[in-house]
């Protein structure tokens, strides 16, 4: 009798679906239910940020300092997963993850004053961003890669961001519930925290749901992760890559670009959450599209040949006149800029050997979530000073730079699928 194949190795049908096939290993589908809820409630953080903290009597300059706190953070917490985690298992440190999510929305929607604010953005969880820069992603990321091999890797973390994206997408919509609960009577600030007490719920959901994904047995107990030894030189490469592409990501995190979009053209909230909520699903298509692309072509071209494009479009908005100019050129950025996220994810994984992929998962995560803190506060000085289509432009400029680069540093690699 024909032998069947494992289901980790076994390529997954259907992956326009966002619930996992029948086929898919439990812990991946655990994985994958997790950033959807995480993904839905960092939707609508990221346009209410702005607004609560301008609701609390901030100005723009606040906002941006409390993104780099955010995002700072993170990257000192994925630092120290990168640096100490391979001694615990991924399970009890997702398990705490989740209390630190769950402490966040709860401290920061009982706050108003701003160092105690700016506080709670550094040591916990909240995401001003358009993708996931938590502590959550390395962990997840190194116990996907475990799940599958190959091309059905490079699918699995398609299905992953896809997942995030579409759920963010749904989340961005979330936004206009305050202008709704202010009909129904409810104080406009009461509104506001009441979505941050929520983020705060849905971090005690991921806490039990990551409570089922199992520890291995010790008798089949995988390989230790350990931390980076032959593939250091090659993750240090990335990793300095990856910096200025993050740096210069930050400057228009949704956060700041909500901002922008107010500033700018006076958008309402709500239309502000309906476009994010279109940007999000033209990037889901995008994730659908990157495992294809990245089979005909190599993940290093697929990051780099369609990233180029979509930051040419940012520059566009940057300068457009009008504001349905402005958002058409966003939206094809949106659709074009998040190609690359799987296809980075499953080029790390590729490139380093099995027993460094959470050491490596963590340290190009870093550069992403450091460099990325660095910025918010530039670009919201920025805009303080009048200069609104500054951060746009210099935020393109450096991402070219960053792809050719990067397509310069590996093309030995470019066959990597």
């Amino acid at each position: 009798m024909r032998r069947q194949p494992d289901a980790a190795k076994r390529p997954l049908p259907g992956y326009l679906a966002l619930i996992p096939p029948a086929g898919m290993v439990p812990e991946a589908s655990t994985l994958l239910l997790g950033r959807a809820l995480r993904a839905f409630v960092d939707g609508y953080v990221a346009v209410l940020l702005p607004v609560y903290l301008l609701a609390l009597g901030f100005g723009t300059w606040e906002v941006g300092l409390l993104s780099t706190a955010t995002l700072l953070g993170s990257a000192l917490a994925t630092l120290a997963v990168g640096a100490w985690g391979h001694r615990f298992h991924h399970r009890h440190l997702l398990l705490a993850a989740a209390l630190l999510m769950a402490a966040t929305g709860l401290i920061f929607a009982n706050l108003a004053a701003f160092w105690p604010l700016l506080l709670i953005a550094f040591v916990g969880t909240l995401n001003p961003s358009s993708g996931d820069v938590s502590v959550f992603l390395p962990l997840e990321h190194a116990r996907l890669a475990e799940a599958a091999e190959g091309d059905a890797r490079t699918r699995l973390f398609a299905r992953y961001s896809l997942t995030g994206a579409l759920c963010a997408a749904v989340g961005a919509l979330a936004a206009a519930v305050p202008d709704w609960l202010v009909t129904l009577e409810f104080e406009r600030l009461a509104a506001l925290r009441l979505m941050f007490a929520f983020y705060g719920l849905t971090g005690l959901a991921v806490w039990l749901l990551y409570r089922r994904l199992p520890e291995p047995p010790p008798h089949r107990r995988p390989q230790a992760p350990t931390p980076l030894q032959a593939s250091r030189g090659i993750v240090l490469r990335l990793a300095a890559l990856f910096s200025v592409d993050a740096f210069a990501g930050g400057l228009v995190v949704n956060s700041l670009l909500a901002l922008w979009l107010f500033e700018r053209f006076g958008l309402s909230v709500a239309a502000a959450g309906v476009f994010f909520f279109w940007a999000g699903l033209l990037t889901a298509g995008s994730q659908l599209a990157a495992p294809w692309v990245a089979k005909k072509i190599g993940l290093l071209n697929t990051m780099v040949f369609t990233h180029i494009p979509a930051s040419i479009c940012l520059i566009l908005a940057a300068l457009a006149p009008n504001l349905t100019l402005a958002l058409g050129l966003l939206l094809l950025r949106a659709f074009l800029s998040q190609m690359d996220v799987p296809t980075r994810a499953a080029f790390v994984m590729a490139v380093v050997t099995p027993p460094e992929r959470a050491a490596a998962a963590s340290f190009t995560a870093v550069p992403r979530s450091l460099a990325a803190a660095l910025s918010p506060s530039l670009g919201g000085a920025l805009f303080a000073a009048g200069l609104l289509a500054a951060p746009l432009v210099l935020c393109g400029v450096l991402k070219i730079g960053y792809d050719l680069a990067l397509l310069a540093a590996f093309r030995r690699h470019a066959a990597a699928k």
